[in-house]
């Protein structure tokens, strides 16, 4: 009963969508220890994948569907039940038992043991318990996949987190230069206001630009605190503090000449469970189905029986044996059998649905981090444009302001554009580093 599983038409593009051209088209998504070459890193993926309490419950539901598996295989065989019963029935004296116990036995006390080993055998007339172990290994199969989202999540959330801590220690390092670079000008404009060439003014405002620079000391150092926990909670450690390896252009792999087939979509953790739940939909239909047919079913037993203890197991004269077979058809079940059926079916078109929208969810989500990578570049470098300029620009305000020809606020100012401007391009260079660890997840972790 039921059809066997066929893949929804799918009509997929033939390319991600970008407005790079390619040189050449990767089939295989690189493992972690290619995409990610920080050793540091690379460190620290292997403990949270050993020690995540997450991936570890994902481990757990693996073994429960196995044990599930394992139960269903063996349905093609018969039942086997051994009894040793033994009973005592006392009849009235006025009933009918009770005199014919006393005419024959001479005693309306009758006694009965038996010791019997019974078989019952259900034959899959219509494929029931194939359709039923086929559901069990696509839930065994997706339990695996769901693991290896799991896993890329981990892998992802472990490498965002680190890459957060690079950037917060080099904000610290930009924040702890810019509030001595405020302090110097501070002790210039005092220096000034001594000799007469600068108001009270400008000593409130250089006092207040430099308790602003100040001021994003603790809340960076507060920033990595946090972090380092989240990261040592990932990685199944208490807090502690995460040892980092700062490199500069830190390179991943290079995707700037290079395009990544459609097809690796098919091997993306969530599309692959998404169609192993289409097939243990499309089981259930073929199990609802066989129940509303006729079943056959094979019972036989036999053992020892005797009304006297003493000759219990006398044999051959105590054996005794049966065999039956008979076929069961419902007929009226309060329509239960028809509405399983109907679910079924409504829950497969459901799961057509839901993994046509989860192979949708992955183009897009490998499109965004194509277009985030290319568009990333292109603000980086504008945005290193923008510091070196204001860095020589720097230079020469600091020149300026200590002979007297520019003014306080044009050097707080150039100082506070500076400042914005050195922290945007590290936030930049990790947002770049985020696009390429979302590329990562959205193919799917490249494991095998």
């Amino acid at each position: 009963m039921g059809k066997d599983y066929q893949r929804p038409e799918l009509a997929m593009p033939g390319q991600f969508r970008t407005s790079e051209v390619m040189d050449t088209t990767l089939s295989e998504m690189p493992d972690v220890k290619s995409f990610f070459k920080n050793r540091t890193l690379q460190a620290l993926i292997d403990t949270a994948i050993a020690q995540n309490n997450d991936l570890k419950i994902a481990v757990k539901n693996i073994e429960s569907s196995q044990a599930v598996l394992k139960k269903v295989r063996l349905n093609y065989l018969p039942d086997l039940n051994t009894q040793i019963t033994a009973n005592q029935n006392i009849s009235s004296a006025n009933s009918l038992a009770g005199i014919g116990n006393e005419q024959f036995i001479g005693s309306r006390s009758v006694k009965d043991f038996s010791a019997s080993l019974g078989l019952s055998w259900e034959i899959d007339i219509w494929g029931r318990i194939k359709r039923e172990k086929e559901e069990a290994l696509a839930g065994l199969l997706q339990m695996q996949q769901v693991r290896r989202v799991v896993q890329t999540q981990l892998v992802s959330d472990v490498a965002n987190g680190y890459y957060n801590l690079l950037m917060l220690d080099r904000q610290l390092e930009i924040a702890t230069q810019s509030w001595q670079l405020s302090d110097s000008t501070l002790a210039i404009t005092d220096a000034q206001y001594r000799v007469g060439e600068a108001n009270l003014l400008s000593i409130r405002q250089a006092m207040g630009q430099l308790e602003l620079t100040a001021q994003l000391i603790p809340q960076i150092e507060q920033s990595i605190r946090i972090q380092e926990n989240a990261l040592s909670l990932l990685c199944g450690n208490y807090a502690h503090k995460i040892k980092r390896e700062y490199a500069e252009n830190e390179q991943f792999v290079d995707i700037s000449s290079t395009a990544y087939a459609v097809s690796l979509l098919a091997v993306r953790p969530d599309v692959h469970a998404a169609e192993l739940a289409l097939m243990a939909a499309n089981a259930r239909v073929g199990i609802t189905q066989a129940l509303m047919y006729p079943a056959l079913t094979i019972t036989a037993s036999g053992g020892l029986n005797s009304f006297k203890a003493s000759n219990w197991f006398s044999v051959p004269g105590a054996l005794f044996g049966s065999v039956a077979g008979g076929l069961v058809q419902p007929v009226f079940l309060r329509r239960k059998l028809k509405t399983q059926y109907e679910q079924a079916v409504i829950e497969r078109a459901k799961a057509v649905i839901t993994f046509r929208q989860t192979v949708l969810q992955g183009y897009a989500q490998v499109s965004d981090a194509l277009i985030m990578n290319e568009k990333l570049d292109e603000q980086f470098l504008a945005a290193r444009r923008r510091q070196v300029a204001l860095e020589e620009g720097i230079g020469a305000a600091n020149v300026l302001f200590r002979t007297g020809m520019v003014n306080y606020l044009e050097i707080i100012t150039a100082e506070n554009s500076y400042l914005q401007t050195r922290l945007n391009v590290v936030q930049l260079s990790r947002e770049k580093a985020g696009a390429h660890i979302e590329l990562y997840r959205a193919l799917g972790g490249g494991w095998k």
